[in-house]
């Protein structure tokens, strides 16, 4: 449903899109055959304001396509509601650090040939109601198998699907198979063909539509008959199922989501392969330099990365400096909703930036405001930057959202505090590389992976983490960085978040803030071992190996 490529393209709402963007810039690195499909959002997903007040307004994007795409002539079409829909679609090209290259095809309805509601379904992301997201994925799944085919794209061996958002495509794979070989075998046959991640540990956050909107969009050529026991339930198609019961090889995308997968999905085996970074992508322009001189051609071999050991401290240290400066640089002259008063490069600085709702948590570090200022009064020099938006329709996130800003100006004489707009891959590049630490509070077991933290590692920013999703394979205590809390599998359990909370400020208090500012290069060594035991593995590269040894083939 979403792929991130470029800053300019709103082509992502989040971390699903910055992953699909990841796993094929690698797939270019290592000439591994892959192509990547998705829908194209001509609106964007949106463009954030926060008001004086610190309540988000949603703007849409308006972006020249041919500016970045290269248009497609040819064309493919779909059924919906009994209406030929026309699809035709649009080219990126990734080119790789060898020179290989991966295309991308971005689905697009907005033809005169097609109604206006038809035209409608290539302008938002996750956008409209639930009979809107189901044409989409029509479009994506369906319309999706039939433009590669008419593309050229005869003999695909895998079709990888991230989430359920294109599980339609294998009730079209079965079609196109009974069509060619009959009855016998055509589900084993599909089987072989698909493969599953699942990114979601929470049962709401599947797509589900009634079998009578399913019957009435796709009509008679799609049967649900005979399939109740599979993956429809309550007189619902169940999106998640339908992959599960017709992919060959499933997967969480951390060790622990993978656990919780197999509880969730009991009677599917569900194998871990944890989540990346494309390390060339993430990596500062100062520590890209410093690894090109202590690890050269560490871009098309990640694992080099644990030769970062062999460098310097001051090297790490100077390194981290200037992309510090450029993080300060940009908050100082950006728009922004913290107080008047500049950011300093020499202070302590904690970055927290990501989607906004309320299992991530942002508002956990104020939970004791009287001792965050304590803390603050004990070491005089502490900035935090926030960033990230809420989904239009997550009221509760754009409530955390407007908290911490009312916070950072309610403690503006203790804690310079500012909430940046408009998170994007710019901004986060900045962030994960300018930040001294990043914080991640998610929800134990809620979260699936997560991945700024590994985008910071590359930069040596050790994270501070609540233990969940890549954290709990990631954390050496006080060697990567520092956990928060105990692994635990409650769910918003009172006495949870206060513990987390005050585990938090103790990290803070004893051991991190005096690190940074009393013993400076013992902090960097913590920096330098983010950087070859994280950076070093939690990377695309590896990732990528493991699907096309355990999955693909």
């Amino acid at each position: 449903m979403e792929i991130s490529l470029q800053s300019g393209m709103p082509t992502y709402a989040g971390g699903l899109g910055i992953l699909a963007g990841d796993t094929l810039r690698s797939a270019a690195d290592m000439n591994i055959p892959m192509v990547g499909v998705s829908l194209l959002p001509r609106r964007g997903y949106f463009r954030q304001q926060l008001g004086h007040d610190g309540w988000q307004q949603e703007a849409h994007v308006d972006w020249i396509i041919e500016d970045y795409l290269e248009e497609i002539e040819s064309r493919t079409s779909v059924n919906i509601e009994g209406r030929t829909v026309i699809i035709r679609a649009w080219k990126y090209c990734l080119s790789g650090g060898g020179g290989d290259k991966v295309f991308v095809y971005f689905l697009d309805t907005n033809l005169p040939e097609n109604s206006a509601f038809d035209r409608s379904l290539a302008d938002f992301l996750y956008g409209g109601d639930s009979h809107y997201r189901l044409c989409q994925e029509v479009v994506l799944g369906i319309g999706g198998v039939r433009m590669l085919k008419v593309l050229g794209y005869n003999q695909l061996q895998r079709f990888h699907l991230n989430e359920g958002h294109a599980s339609l495509l294998i009730l079209e794979l079965l079609e196109q198979k009974r069509k060619l070989d009959g009855d016998a075998q055509v589900e084993q046959m599909v089987r072989d063909l698909c493969v599953f991640t699942t990114h979601t540990p929470v049962p709401a956050g599947h797509d589900q539509f009634p079998l009578s909107m399913i019957a009435s969009v796709l009509g008679p050529e799609y049967s649900m008959a005979g399939c109740e026991d599979h993956f429809c339930f309550n007189n619902k198609l169940n999106m998640t199922y339908l992959a599960l019961a017709n992919s060959r090889y499933i997967n969480g995308v951390a060790k622990k989501h993978s656990q919780l997968s197999r509880q969730m999905y009991a009677g599917y085996r569900v194998d871990s392969i944890t989540n990346g970074v494309h390390a060339a992508t993430w990596t500062s322009q100062p520590m890209q330099r410093l690894f090109d001189e202590y690890m050269p051609g560490w871009q098309m071999d990640n694992l080099s990365l644990r030769g970062a050991l062999n460098i310097p401290t001051s090297s790490i240290q100077q390194a981290h400096q200037s992309a510090k400066k450029a993080l300060i640089e940009y908050v100082n002259n950006s728009s922004h909703t913290g107080p008047d008063k500049k950011m300093d490069e020499e202070t302590f600085t904690i970055g927290f930036a990501r989607r906004s709702t309320v299992y991530k948590r942002p508002d956990l570090l104020f939970t004791d405001i009287d001792r965050l200022k304590k803390i603050c009064a004990k070491f005089v020099r502490l900035q935090i930057i926030f960033s990230g938006k809420a989904h239009p329709q997550d009221r509760e996130g754009k409530l955390l959202i407007q908290k911490i800003i009312g916070l950072g100006h309610k403690l503006n004489r203790h804690i310079n505090i500012v909430y940046l707009n408009n998170y994007d891959i710019a901004l986060a590049k900045l962030l994960t590389s300018g930040c001294d630490l990043w914080l991640n509070t998610p929800q134990p077991p809620l979260e699936a992976s997560g991945t700024s933290g590994m985008k910071a590692a590359l930069n040596g920013v050790p994270s501070l983490s609540t233990m969940d999703g890549w954290w709990l394979e990631g954390c050496i205590e006080g060697v990567t960085g520092w956990g928060i809390g105990v692994p635990s599998t409650l769910q918003n359990a009172p006495t949870q978040y206060l513990q987390e909370a005050g585990s938090l400020y103790d990290k803070l208090e004893q051991i991190i803030l005096p690190l940074y500012y009393q013993d400076q290069e013992d902090y960097v060594d913590v920096m330098r071992h983010a950087i070859a035991l994280n950076g070093s593995y939690f990377n695309t590269e590896r990732m990528l190996n493991q699907y096309v040894t355990k999955a693909y083939y």
